[in-house]
């Protein structure tokens, strides 16, 4: 299997992604923790489906509990500097997708409806009672959007930490571009499952991981060195790199459908914090088209996030993509705020 380097959208220095279709983000990797050790152990519990486990970490105390989608090759670790800030007001939730980490392989098609499935089943097997939060970055924005199109009932606030959105324009190699959502083939999305078939066995092999994946890249330095090593045990999964290749594919088919039609007030009157970065770091040498206009549509499409409910708000975070690393003091009063609307049922 080809794996190529892509941009979602705007990497972290060294950022690896693997995609299909459409251009999508990803990761850094080293080999030093696997060679020197077992598997870590898991942070949260591991919640068994029926045929595979998801990894989940739940701490903290209070009402309503928040839940986070980590974006592409990221992992729940990653949110540590987050949830310890945000765990001291109310309980906190990350967890790992299937393939990620200390969570099995899943089944595929690794559609949004598959993801919100999964998250859905192991919180309501965790005891844990909603209705949630819903915290997505990146590619987990639109993740968690589907999630509460879906279920409505368990989702009661948002935040959107520079999550992507239908018409982003995301580099697809070559300096060539594509608007997520362009690239779709208006395939029926297949209903999602539990059970694993012999088809959903990972492709990628670790032989077909390229070698600049062996070093840390700087931006998780801010971790704590445990989660540091961490990190990059489970950059060097194999099983991360194939679900994403699958994730990837079917998001397309998400954002056409939300071009296609209005978006507005989707999310009905749910409290909503937009958090988008000021600048989007784009340059001409790096596209097919002027920075001018990737900038221009990056800011149109993250305010039009805000309108999704109406009770939304954006707010402008100097700050790069990983909010989570760069600023969590920022993403951990975005959430205050959001849960503090839900428990006085005012606005945001």
């Amino acid at each position: 299997m080809n794996l190529r380097e892509v941009v979602w959208p705007n990497p972290t220095p060294r950022a690896f992604h693997p995609l299909k279709h459409i251009g999508l983000i990803i990761l850094s990797a080293c080999s030093v923790f696997a060679a020197t050790t077992s598997d870590p152990k898991p942070l949260g519990k591991l919640v068994d489906l029926g045929g595979h486990r998801l990894h989940v970490n739940c701490t903290g105390k209070g009402r309503p509990t928040v839940v986070v989608e980590n974006g592409l090759g990221d992992f729940s670790l990653d949110w540590t500097l987050v949830q310890a800030r945000v765990s001291g007001f109310t309980r906190i939730c990350t967890y790992d997708r299937a393939g990620y980490a200390w969570s099995d392989a899943g089944p595929k098609p690794r559609t949004f409806a598959q993801l919100n499935l999964e998250l859905r089943d192991a919180l309501s097997k965790l005891g844990e009672p909603g209705p949630f939060v819903l915290v997505g970055h990146s590619y987990g924005g639109p993740v968690m959007r589907n999630f509460a199109v879906l279920y409505p009932h368990d989702v009661t606030g948002m935040v959107l930490v520079d999550a992507a959105h239908e018409g982003l324009r995301v580099g697809v190699g070559d300096k060539k571009t594509i608007r997520l959502g362009d690239g779709a083939k208006g395939t029926r999305i297949p209903a999602p499952r539990e059970e694993l078939s012999a088809s959903d066995k990972p492709m990628v092999r670790a032989e077909d991981l390229p070698q600049e994946l062996k070093t840390l890249d700087p931006i998780y330095k801010v971790l704590p060195p445990d989660e540091q090593q961490m990190h990059l045990w489970a950059q060097l999964l194999p099983a991360v790199y194939d679900a994403q290749n699958s994730e990837t594919e079917w998001s397309g088919e998400y954002f056409a459908k939300w071009l296609a039609a209005p978006q507005k007030g989707t999310l009905r009157s749910i409290p909503l914090i937009v958090l988008s970065r000021a600048d989007g770091g784009y340059r001409d040498a790096d596209s097919d088209i002027p920075a001018v206009q990737m900038e221009k549509e990056r800011q149109e499409g993250q305010a039009k996030l805000a309108l999704l409910s109406s009770n939304g708000r954006q707010v402008i975070i100097r700050s790069g993509h990983n909010m989570n690393l760069e600023a969590p003091d920022d993403v951990a009063k975005a959430i205050r705020e959001v849960v503090d609307a839900v428990r006085r049922h005012g606005k945001v």
